[in-house]
């Protein structure tokens, strides 16, 4: 210690009466969630008692600030606060963060991590006046009916809990917070709770020595500054009758502080637990926990009488005043150490953001993405392939509906849901389960609220286990993911696949499904051994190029920076730019922005937006579904892009059109007109109304393409519609040369539409489905959703009152597109934000996504070029164009190299390869009239863009 630390210690030790000095040695329990009569109480300890410090349990941060405030300010000399923290400040206040158990981190291989943990549970304690964590557990949970310690211990290897537990340590103290490991000399291998009596320690000296002491050997020779004791009885180690280790000299002096030569701070265990009280009380317990080498005295029970026994202790010889005086001091030089010298009051400012920080939150996600832990995976399944042949099912067993982990599974693929917060209990229960999964070859089983107890099995009914094995009789391939202890995995053993997921936090039910589809990766390994399965196991599985989930910060990016859009997005509802939106970002193969805002339409209580609702995605349908299934066929080389369209569709000869090349409509510098609204116009009576020869109310033989939600058409307009195309008039727009100049055009995509269908010989929705959408997983994505789809989610679009005289809702709201039964090339798809965005992936990734390979590498390259002399445009793609209308909805920062495209109902999708970065806007502006300009005069895409630039670190 340096000289001005030793002054201090020396300056203040002068100024203790006898009383005073005794009192550094409680350490007495309060909580922030009382009444004021238990506030007073502990005021009154600190003045009256002059105790040296609080172990703070339940409450919350803000109400324990103010009290530690409180308590500092009426205390002589500064309070060491303390808490018991094992998995962070979550353990006992609200609206703070519960990072993985230790059972969890055991299975990290990445001990790094582990410090980190400790390093910011450190930030945290000190940001809220907390000096002491006690934590971490160092015991080596040898007995899987432990009933106390189990998961709170990193696991069952010496090794691996040294290291870890010593990681924890360091990471504390470097946060200037004091470490505590507990609880020595080991309490792995007792099957009794100290909480409520006396556990036995029945090892052999050789096993204690060659075990349980080992991590705790290995942490005082990395600069352990406290250790735990615990009330055990160890009868190899001090064979006295029902006495606790806590209360033994032969364990806390002659063992932990000669022996093991620890110098540090040596607490006890909560003075008031089972454990302890039921030892012999011929001298008041707290007075023998000193005399057996404990410095600071946990939670005990009555201070006054403690305190008067002690005294008389000093007065009749049983202990020196030397004895107490070393022990004072000693506190006080570990006060000195934790910065009490210059104690300042707890700032309540900003104290919630900083103690839940998006750093924090990107460690608590890797922590859990480290630890998930792959026990078997027979013949590969994982991670699953081929998503177009697979029929999947999940079954969670214990948990709600709507639940996370269900929730992230259907963002890969199409998933049956099923879920059973009431798990089941009889033949019964599992025949009905059974029978709703017929249709399934793949089932996930996922147990969820599992018991951390041996004797309640864990919390897993026998019907949940036969159902594993009844599917597998129906040649089912089964998953099982445990959220729960590592000791139940051998009831899964016949599982195809099995996942141990340790806990049910949230993290750990998103890490999961993207485990399963590849979006991660696996590394964890099995920190105890249970039935045949043996400690360290764990299969290793790579992340396959599927999106995943991650914050800002893991990706270079900032949350703070990217949480503007909220703002900006809550305004434009607010000021009815739109009624609601879906806006997400994806950097680096990382979703690290998704958020719905505002609702359906403007009504109160109207239907809030959705990962599930359906857009009208308007002419994005140009880009995510003409221009796909283009660059397949160019891929398959069954198309030319330099040829003619009339080679492929041959009632373009002799016509205005005869000499449009493919590069020119995807250019749009074809001199089409722009639209043509002859097309769906000449459908209508001169004076209002529809011919009847077209359309029909209801469905019927005759009427099969569905033109609005009561609306149906006859087949033959579709043919009626490319007539009128084809007889169409051209542009007169040209460019120097004469030649034509660019005119953005949906009739160039109605004409790639019709060549993509000639060619395939296969429907334009149907030949995009089955070679991109379905091998890629997705479901929402598609044409005609009211027909497609069980119950989709549609946000309305315009009440329609010139053409269909109704509201638009899951009818394309387009004229032209509507007439030909809502699938057109131009306008008709409807999607969601993460369809949409994992379609861009592949794209962004050259044509692969997980196992497929949609495109070959050099395809996408080449569409996204601007190769035109006549156009700004890509290949179908639109790009950064300073005298274009794009400076409305996108960001200047976009690089040359990205692309995007822009939808008339209110949607912006933007890639850019230099930033590997997506962006996807998708709204409904025009509800309830297109007249609605406000999207493009306040440029709300563009701002929400820049924002994205902005959190670029």
């Amino acid at each position: 210690m340096s000289d001005s630390g030793q002054q201090w210690v020396d300056s203040v030790f002068h100024t203790l009466t006898p009383e005073q000095k005794i009192g550094q040695f409680f350490m007495v329990a309060t909580f922030s969630n009382r009444h004021d009569n238990h506030y007073q109480y502990i005021e009154h300890l600190i003045q009256t008692n002059h105790i040296g410090g609080l172990i703070f349990f339940q409450g919350g941060p803000y109400r324990q600030a103010i009290l530690t405030n409180r308590y500092q300010a009426a205390s002589k000399v500064p309070l060491l606060i303390g808490i018991d923290g094992e998995w962070g400040l979550g353990m006992r206040l609200d609206s703070t963060m519960n990072f993985p158990k230790q059972m969890s981190l055991g299975a990290i291989r990445n001990n790094e991590l582990i410090y980190r943990m400790g390093a910011e549970i450190g930030r945290q304690c000190q940001r809220l006046g907390i000096h002491i964590n006690f934590a971490p557990v160092s015991d080596i949970n040898s007995n899987p009916a432990n009933p106390v310690i189990g998961v709170r211990s990193f696991g069952e290897s010496k090794e691996n809990v040294a290291l870890k537990a010593s990681a924890y340590m360091r990471g504390l103290q470097q946060t200037r917070v004091i470490a505590t490991a507990k609880h020595f000399p080991g309490h792995g291998d007792t099957n009794a709770d100290s909480h409520h009596t006396l556990p036995t320690v029945s090892r052999s000296s050789e096993q204690m020595r060659d075990i349980d002491l080992y991590p705790f050997r290995k942490l005082i020779a990395d600069s352990l500054m406290g250790v735990v004791t615990g009330h055990l009885h160890v009868p190899v180690m001090d064979n006295t009758p029902a006495l606790a280790a806590t209360l033994s000299e032969k364990i806390v002096t002659e063992l932990l502080k000669k022996e093991l030569g620890f110098r540090g701070l040596v607490f006890t265990d909560a003075m008031n637990m089972g454990g302890i009280s039921r030892s012999p009380k011929a001298m008041d317990v707290n007075l023998r926990a000193l005399i057996a080498g404990n410095d600071i005295l946990l939670y005990p029970e009555n201070v006054r009488e403690a305190t008067l026994n002690i005294l008389n202790a000093v007065q009749q010889g049983v202990i020196t005043q030397e004895f107490i005086d070393e022990k004072v001091k000693k506190i006080l030089r570990a006060k000195y150490w934790a910065g009490l010298h210059h104690y300042k009051p707890i700032s309540l400012a900003g104290l919630s953001a900083e103690l839940n920080s998006p750093e924090a939150q990107l460690l608590k996600q890797e922590l859990c993405e480290q630890s998930v832990t792959v026990i078997d995976n027979k013949k590969d399944l994982l991670p699953l392939k081929q998503l177009d042949t697979l029929k999947l099912a999940s079954v969670a067993i214990g948990a709600e509906p709507g639940n996370v982990f269900q929730k992230t599974l259907t963002q890969y693929a199409p998933f049956q849901t099923l879920a059973y917060p009431e798990k089941p209990v009889s033949e019964a229960d599992l025949s009905h389960i059974v029978a709703q999964l017929t249709e399934a070859n793949t089932v996930v089983v996922s147990f969820h609220r599992m018991s951390e107890s041996a004797l309640r099995k864990y919390g897993i009914t026998k019907p949940s286990l036969d159902l594993i094995t009844r599917l597998k009789q129906q040649g089912k391939k089964v998953i099982v993911t445990a959220f729960g202890s590592p000791y139940s995995l051998p009831q899964f053993a016949a599982a195809d696949a099995l996942i141990c997921a340790y806990q049910e936090l949230d993290d750990m039910q998103r890490v999961v499904p993207q485990v399963l589809f590849g979006g991660l990766g696996a590394k964890g390994m099995l920190p105890i051994s249970t039935g045949d399965l043996k400690v360290g196991l764990g299969h290793t599985l790579n992340p396959e190029g599927r999106l995943s989930t991650g914050s800002p910060e893991s990706v270079g990016m900032k949350t703070t920076v990217l949480n503007q859009i909220d703002a900006i997005a809550q305004g434009a509802v607010k000021n009815h730019v739109v009624p609601g939106c879906e806006i997400l970002v994806a950097r680096k193969g990382k979703i690290v922005y998704s958020k719905n805002f505002g609702a359906l339409t403007y009504a109160a209580g109207a239907e809030k937006v959705t990962d599930e609702t359906l857009y009208d995605l308007a002419s994005l349908t140009k880009v995510l579904a003409t221009l796909q299934s283009v660059m397949i066929l160019y891929d398959r080389k069954q198309i030319d892009l330099t040829q003619k369209a009339s080679l492929y569709l041959p009632e373009l000869r002799n016509t205005n059109k005869q000499n449009i090349t493919l590069q020119d409509l995807l250019w749009h510098q074809s001199g089409m007109v722009s639209f043509y609204p002859t097309t769906w116009d000449r459908t209508r009576l001169p004076g209002g109304g529809l011919k009847a020869e077209y359309y029909g109310a209801v469905r019927d033989s005759l009427h099969t393409l569905q033109i609005a939600p009561t609306l149906w058409g006859v087949p033959a307009l579709k043919d009626s519609v490319w007539k009128w195309v084809v007889q169409s008039p051209m542009s007169r727009k040209t460019d120097e040369s004469g030649k034509p100049a660019f005119v953005y055009s949906d009739l160039n995509f109605l004409t790639l539409q019709k060549i993509v269908e000639r060619v395939s010989k296969q429907p334009l929705d149907k030949f995009v489905t089955e070679n991109v959408y379905k091998p890629l997983g997705l479901h929402q994505l598609g044409f005609t959703p009211l027909q497609r789809l069980p119950n989709p989610q549609c946000a309305p679009t315009e009440q329609d009152t010139y053409y269909r005289n109704q509201l638009l809702v899951g009818t394309v709201h387009d004229q032209m597109a509507a007439v030909q039964g809502g699938i057109s090339g131009h306008a008709g798809l409807f999607g969601n934000a993460r369809d949409i965005a994992t379609l861009l992936q592949m794209n962004l990734q050259k044509g692969v996504y997980g196992d497929e390979r949609i495109f070959q590498p050099m395809t996408v390259p080449y569409f996204t070029q601007t190769l035109s002399n006549r156009s700004h445009r890509a290949l179908g793609w639109d790009k950064p164009n300073p005298e274009s209308a794009s400076s409305v909805y996108m960001a200047q920062q976009a690089s040359a190299r990205s692309f995007g495209h822009t939808g008339f109902t209110g949607n912006v999708v933007w890639v850019d390869p230099d930033q590997d970065l997506i962006f996807v806007f998708l709204s409904n502006r025009i509800y309830p009239t297109a007249g609605n300009n406000s999207i493009n005069t306040t440029k709300l895409r563009r701002r929400i863009h820049e924002v994205i630039y902005s959190a670029i670190q």
